[in-house]
């Protein structure tokens, strides 16, 4: 499994930012290979990490090259204070069975 995160302090959204982003996450969810997100924050230093999970790194590939991603990496900077990308394969996971997959 590949993790893919997207660390970032917020900025500014627009009508633009939500179109995009809408678009983005419905096209990265109907992709065969996306296994599922979680998202998380670290209120005490403004960040928010978006985590994507996918089977494989096809699926990551096909997001990345997706016409609408790539506008919205064109203007990262009208809408965020910074971020950071982690790409990381999962070798294992495990834990008691009560939180989901």
């Amino acid at each position: 499994m590949i993790c893919v995160q997207f660390i970032f302090r917020p900025g500014t959204y627009d009508e633009d930012f939500h179109r995009l982003d809408g678009l983005i996450d419905e096209y990265a969810r109907a992709l065969p290979g996306f296994v599922r997100t979680e998202t998380w924050s670290q209120p005490e230093a403004g960040l928010v990490n978006a985590i994507y999970y996918f089977s494989d790194r096809a699926a990551l590939r096909a997001l990345g090259r997706f016409p609408t991603h790539v506008e919205a990496k064109g203007q990262v900077r009208r809408w965020y204070e910074g971020y950071r990308i982690v790409v990381t394969e999962v070798t294992a996971t495990y834990g008691d069975g009560r939180l989901p997959e």
